[in-house]
């Protein structure tokens, strides 16, 4: 129950209590001043050891070298200097992380701005035709079927893969808050995704513990998992902090590894058998939300490249010839894996196409992602195969920002297959 009497007043003293109410006065005055000098101690204490007045108080997580990380969570410095944007940096930054404006990497808002405009939600989509095909005995042949699963259960899997490094890692050592703004919209995305793959199994009536433990079953599906956990090991080490050159050369590979390979690899041959699938008329609906998903992956690409060439701006150093080899061998290994899922996933013909045709197709695409970080293409001669791709989402348009301005989106309701 509401009780709008006022606690306090019981404890007051009387009106009439002079003696009381000058003690009362004498005991305020002597906190207050107690509080001034404690004010003025701290003040004496902080000038003493505190960095320049446009610096952030050192944040206490550090390694056993004394380096220190930036989280966001430092103290707030009361009459600190107003922000300069030319004090923001992608990674180290000293700068108050806390303050969006001014903006100084105005493509990192714009694409925050493109996501919101993107949002969709996956009942949006329906599935109706997909479970009737589904459980017709002759809908669909064994092969297709496999392709079906087996891309719900890759792709359940990587993106949450994908979220935990976001939210446990690359948040914490992107220093700039207009890019982390990006990043919590990429989160979510990365959850309504793996909302869509859950949603399609739920209303296809699919084994869930067969789906979601592929990752564990499955060689093709575990190996490229299990190639992307190698570059989280940001997630759990707590003394990891960004700094030194083998530190910030681990943070670009890392970023690499998810944003070029594993969103920009990793995700194409299933996007390019679903949707296949989705042009002959069957299983519309899982492809409708992959089409979403593919335009949200490719705007988190896009985003990731961005981030990573602006470290290569600020941080020259990082990008040796030896570092670049080491890259091109990530990007090589990581074309073998995916060549093998294609393999995996259609043993035979299938959908008008064949596993071989994927390995030109791959060379494409990796001939692009590598344009994209600056390195020498991997795979002379390699074409597209599925130019009908291009019509779902042009790779010509993958551009990132040092190319050209952001892919104009829609609404995720608004998305027409004309």
């Amino acid at each position: 129950m509401l009780n709008w009497d006022d606690p306090i007043a019981a404890f007051k003293p009387s009106a009439t209590d002079k003696s009381a109410r000058a003690m009362l006065a004498s005991e305020a005055l002597a906190a207050v001043e107690r509080a001034e000098e404690r004010v003025e101690l701290s003040v004496i204490e902080k000038n003493a050891v505190s960095p320049p007045a446009t610096v952030e108080t050192p944040p206490a997580v550090s390694n056993e070298s004394g380096e220190v990380a930036i989280t966001g969570l430092e103290d707030v410095e009361f009459g600190a200097q107003r922000l300069a944007v030319d004090d923001k940096k992608m990674i180290n930054c000293r700068a108050d992380v806390n303050q969006l404006v001014p903006f100084k990497y105005k493509w990192a808002w714009q694409k925050y701005l493109d996501g919101c405009a993107n949002h969709w939600m996956p009942q949006e989509v329906n599935m109706n035709a997909d479970v009737s095909l589904w459980k017709d005995p002759n809908g669909l042949t064994d092969d297709e079927r496999t392709i079906v699963k087996r891309n719900l259960g890759f792709f359940s899997t990587a993106d949450s893969l994908v979220a935990n490094n976001l939210v446990l890692a690359v948040y914490r050592h992107i220093t700039n808050p207009e890019c982390r703004q990006y990043l919590l919209r990429q989160a979510f995305e990365e959850a309504l995704h793996t909302h869509a793959y859950q949603y399609c199994i739920e209303s296809l009536g699919l084994d869930e513990a067969e789906i979601f433990n592929m990752y564990r079953e499955v060689p093709a599906v575990h190996n490229k998992a299990a190639w992307a956990m190698k570059f989280t090991d940001s997630l759990g080490d707590r003394e990891f902090v960004t700094g030194t050159l083998e530190a910030d050369q681990r943070l670009l590979r890392d970023l690499i590894a998810f944003y070029v390979v594993f969103e920009g690899i990793f995700f194409y041959v299933g996007f390019v058998q679903i949707l296949s699938m989705g042009r002959r008329n069957k299983m519309t609906g899982v492809a409708e939300q992959f089409q979403y998903i593919l335009r949200d992956e490719s705007m988190h690409m896009n985003f990731g490249i961005d981030v990573i060439n602006q470290i290569k701006m600020e941080n020259p150093q990082l990008w040796t010839d030896s570092f670049q080899q080491e890259i091109v061998a990530l990007l090589r290994e990581a074309v073998e894996l995916e060549i093998a899922y294609a393999h995996d996933t259609m043993p035979r013909g299938v959908l008008g196409f064949n596993a071989n045709m994927f390995e030109d197709y791959l060379g494409f695409i990796a001939n692009r992602r590598c344009a994209q970080i600056g390195l020498p293409e991997q795979y002379p001669g390699a074409s597209n195969p599925f130019p009908w791709m291009s019509e779902v989402m042009d790779l010509k348009k993958e551009k990132n920002f040092f190319e050209t301005r952001v892919t104009e989106y829609q609404t995720g309701g608004a998305l027409s297959w004309d």
